[in-house]
C-alpha cells in the first residue's frame, strides 16, 4: 500500500538510528566513568600518602628530639672534657635516627650536618663536627634557671626551629625535590643542676621524588599553621607566604581544614607556576616546637593531574579502535539480522492470523536460529493452554471459596449451638416457673438456679466473643500489677472445686507456704487459670488433676544464669519466671491436632453433636491474654487417652521490686481427694 515500506528496509532503518547514537554515548560514558575512577584512585593514594609522609615527619623529628635529649643526660657532656665531648658528639652524629630517612624517603636521602656542644654564656662551640661555626639558636631564659637531676620535666626540654637551609636543586638532578632543614637543641645541666652547655644538631630531611608517570606517591610540601612553605619541591617557594603563593584561596582553604584535623585532596591550578593543574593531598601533624608550645603543620603530597590521569591515555585509545570496529560490525550485522528477522515474522504472523481456526494439536513455527523469535512462537502456543490453566484456577478458587464458606457455617453453626443450649435452657425453665408447673417453692427456685447457671454460661460465651473481637482488634487494655500467684491459684480451686468434686475426680495442688510475686492481671488470669482446670476438668472422666509451680531462667544472654531449685531462704532472681502446670489423666489430644487448638472457634470434634460442649474459644483467649502479660502457654499430649498438659510461664517480679523471698518450685505437694464433705472442699484451698 502506499505509503508502507517492508519490514526489512524498516528494521534496519530504525536499528541503525537508535543504536549508533547509544553506542556512540556508552564510549563516551565509559570513558566519563575511566576518568573519574582514576581520579579517584589518585586522591585516596595522595591523601594516604599525605598522611603517611606527615607520620613519618612526626616521628623522625621526636626521635631525633628524643636521641638529643637522652644524649643531653650523657655523663661525658655532663662532667667530661671537651676533648671527650667531642668524641661523643662523633659518635651521635652517626647515630642519630634521622640517618634512617625521612618524609618517607626511599633513597636514604636524609642527613645530620652538624652536631654541636654550644656554651650558653659565650655562644660558642666547645665541640662540633662541622667546624667553629656556631649553630643559631635563641636559647630560652627557663635554662638558664636551675634544675634538679630528678626534675621530670629536663627530660622534656628543647627547642626545634625551622632554617631555610639550602633549597636548590642538584645540577645533576632531574627531578625535583623536597627538604626540610631543622635545627633541635636541648640543655644539659652539670651535676648541680646548673646550665652547663646546650647540644644542638642541624638535620636536613629530604626526599627525592619520583616523576614517572602513574606514580602517586607525590612531591613533598610542608606548610607551617602560618601559612609559610617550609618544604617545597620548588626552591622559590620555600620560605615563602601562602598569601603570595597562587592559588591563595586553595591553600588557605587547605590550611583551614587541616587546623581541624580534616585530611582531604584539593586540586591546585597554579602551584608550580605555570597554570598546571595538580592534585593535592594534605594531612595534619603537630609538631612540638618546644616542650610548652606545639605547632600544626600541613604536609601535601602533590602530583600533577596529567600524572595521575596517565593511563587514560591508553583508555582513550582503545575506546576509540574498539569504537570504530563496532560501527563496522554493527553494519554488518544490522544486514544479517534484517535478513534471518523477515521470514520468521512472517511465518508467525500467518500462524497468527489463522490462529482462532487452527487444529487443537497445531503448533506455532518453531527451531528459528533467533532465541527471541522461537519464545515468541513459544509464547503463542501457551496462550491457549494459559487460559485452560486459568479455568482450572477459577474452578480450584471456587472450590476453596466454597470450604470456606463451609467452615464459616460450621463456626456459625458451632456458636448457635453454643448460645441457643444455655438459651433454651434459660427459656424453659423460666416457663415452668411462670406456668406454675412447680409443686413448691423448693422446685421453683431449683429451676431458678438451674436459669441462672445457664444465664452465666450464656453470659460467659458472650464474653468470650467479645474478647476474641477485642483481641483481634488490639482493643484489649490490661491492668498488669505485681500480684501474689498463691492467691489467684486458692480463688481458681476454690471456684472449681465443685464441679471437680461432682466428677469424683481428685485434686494435687501445691501446699504453698510463702508468696509467688508475678507481673500479670489479676482477673485476666484468673481467667485463664479459669479456663485451663475447667477444660481439664471437663476432658476427664476418670482419675485426676494435677497442678504444680515451678521456677525456670530467662533465655538471656546478658543475664547471669540463675537456679532452678532452692530453698525457702533463697530469693528469686529478677530473670526468671514461673511455670504453672496443669496436667490432667483425661482424654488427651492427637498430636496431629495439638497445633490447632489454640486457633479461635477450631475444636478437634467440630461437629454440634459432639460429647463436650464449647465454642473453642477458651484456648485461643487464654494464649492471647497470657502473651499480652509477657508470657506463653503451651499444650502437650501423648495421644488419645494419655492425658493432656497445659504449660503457663509468667514473668516474676524482681527482688528489688518486692522483696519476696521465693517460693519452692518443687514444694511439698498436698494431694486432696474431692468428696461430698464440706470440710475436705475446704481443705482444697490449702
Amino acid at each position: 500500500m502506499p505509503g508502507q515500506s517492508s519490514f526489512r528496509r524498516i528494521l534496519l532503518t530504525r536499528i541503525l538510528i537508535l543504536s549508533i547514537p547509544i553506542l556512540l554515548l556508552g564510549v563516551a560514558v565509559t570513558f566519563r566513568k575511566a576518568r573519574t575512577s582514576l581520579l579517584y584512585t589518585a586522591r585516596q593514594n595522595l591523601e594516604e600518602s599525605a598522611v603517611r609522609k606527615a607520620n613519618t615527619i612526626q616521628s623522625s623529628i621526636n626521635a631525633l628530639r628524643a636521641s638529643l635529649t637522652i644524649a643531653s643526660q650523657a655523663s661525658t657532656l655532663q662532667s667530661g672534657s671537651p676533648e671527650a665531648a667531642q668524641v661523643f658528639l662523633r659518635q651521635l652524629a652517626a647515630d642519630l635516627p634521622v640517618n634512617q630517612g625521612a618524609l618517607g624517603d626511599r633513597s636514604n636521602g636524609s642527613q645530620i650536618d652538624c652536631v654541636q656542644l654550644i656554651a650558653p654564656q659565650t655562644e660558642q662551640p666547645v665541640a662540633s663536627t662541622c667546624g667553629n661555626q656556631a649553630i643559631d639558636l635563641d636559647i630560652p631564659a627557663r635554662w638558664e634557671q636551675p634544675s634538679a637531676a630528678t626534675d621530670a620535666n629536663r627530660l622534656q626540654m628543647h627547642v626545634l626551629t625551622v632554617r631555610p637551609g639550602e633549597q636548590a636543586t642538584p645540577s645533576n638532578a632531574t627531578q625535583p625535590r623536597s627538604q626540610l632543614n631543622i635545627t633541635l637543641a636541648a640543655p644539659v645541666y652539670d651535676a648541680s643542676g646548673q646550665l652547663r652547655y646546650i647540644l644542638a644538631a642541624d638535620a636536613t630531611m629530604r626526599q627525592w621524588e619520583r616523576a614517572e608517570a602513574r606514580s602517586l606517591l607525590g612531591f613533598t610540601a610542608i606548610i607551617d599553621q602560618n601559612g609559610t612553605f617550609l618544604a617545597h619541591p620548588f626552591s622559590n617557594q620555600v620560605g615563602r607566604s601562602i598569601d603570595i603563593a597562587g592559588d591563595k584561596e586553595r591553600f588557605q582553604d587547605i590550611l583551614d581544614n587541616a587546623l581541624r584535623g580534616n585530611p582531604d585532596v584539593r586540586h591546585l591550578f597554579n602551584f608550580s607556576g605555570d597554570k598546571t593543574e595538580w592534585l593535592a593531598g594534605f594531612s595534619p601533624v603537630d609538631i612540638p616546637i618546644t616542650d610548652t608550645d606545639n605547632q600544626t603543620w600541613v604536609v601535601l603530597a602533590v602530583t600533577p593531574l596529567d600524572n595521575a590521569l596517565q593511563g587514560l591515555k591508553e583508555i582513550t585509545q582503545i575506546l576509540f579502535i574498539l569504537t570504530t570496529g563496532l560501527l563496522a560490525a554493527h553494519l554488518l550485522a544490522m544486514l544479517y539480522m534484517a535478513r534471518d528477522l523477515a521470514l520468521p515474522i512472517e511465518q508467525l504472523g500467518k500462524y497468527a492470523r489463522r490462529i482462532h481456526k487452527r487444529d487443537p494439536l497445531e503448533q506455532a513455527p518453531k527451531n528459528f536460529r533467533i532465541r527471541e523469535i522461537n519464545q515468541l512462537s513459544e509464547v503463542l502456543d501457551n496462550m491457549v493452554r494459559r487460559l485452560e490453566e486459568r479455568a482450572k484456577e477459577l474452578e480450584t478458587a471456587w472450590q476453596e471459596a466454597e470450604a470456606a464458606n463451609k467452615l464459616k457455617s460450621e463456626i456459625l453453626a458451632n456458636t448457635s449451638h453454643e448460645l441457643r443450649t444455655p438459651l433454651n435452657a434459660i427459656i424453659g425453665c423460666i416457663r415452668l416457673v411462670k406456668d406454675d408447673c412447680c409443686d413448691n417453692r423448693e422446685e421453683e427456685l431449683e429451676f431458678l438456679e438451674q436459669a441462672n447457671r445457664a444465664a452465666v454460661h450464656l453470659l460467659k460465651i458472650i464474653n468470650d466473643l467479645l474478647d476474641i473481637r477485642r483481641i483481634e482488634e488490639e482493643g484489649l487494655a490490661l491492668a498488669v500489677e505485681q500480684v501474689d500467684l498463691r492467691q489467684i491459684l486458692q480463688e481458681v480451686i476454690e471456684i472449681q472445686s465443685v464441679h471437680i468434686q461432682q466428677k469424683g475426680l481428685t485434686l494435687t495442688a501445691p501446699n504453698l507456704s510463702e508468696p509467688i510475686m508475678i507481673k500479670a492481671d489479676p482477673a485476666r488470669l484468673k481467667q485463664v487459670l479459669l479456663n485451663v482446670v475447667y477444660n481439664a476438668t471437663k476432658f476427664t472422666d476418670r482419675g485426676g488433676i494435677t497442678i504444680s509451680t515451678g521456677l525456670e531462667p530467662v533465655l538471656d544472654s546478658h543475664a547471669e544464669p540463675s537456679q532452678t531449685s532452692h530453698d525457702a531462704n533463697t530469693p528469686i532472681l529478677a530473670k526468671s519466671r514461673v511455670v504453672i502446670t496443669v496436667q490432667d489423666t483425661g482424654i488427651g489430644i492427637d498430636p496431629a491436632q495439638q497445633h490447632k487448638l489454640f486457633r479461635p472457634f477450631v475444636m478437634v470434634d467440630g461437629t454440634t453433636t459432639r460429647k463436650f460442649e464449647g465454642t473453642g474459644l477458651g484456648l485461643a483467649i487464654s494464649r492471647n491474654l497470657v502473651e499480652l502479660m509477657g508470657g506463653s502457654i503451651g499444650l502437650y499430649s501423648d495421644g488419645l487417652e494419655k492425658g493432656t498438659t497445659v504449660e503457663i510461664k509468667l514473668p516474676v517480679a524482681s527482688v528489688a521490686e518486692d522483696a519476696i523471698e521465693s517460693p519452692k518450685p518443687n514444694g511439698a505437694v498436698a494431694e486432696v481427694a474431692i468428696t461430698q464433705s464440706t470440710a475436705e472442699r475446704s481443705a482444697i484451698g490449702t
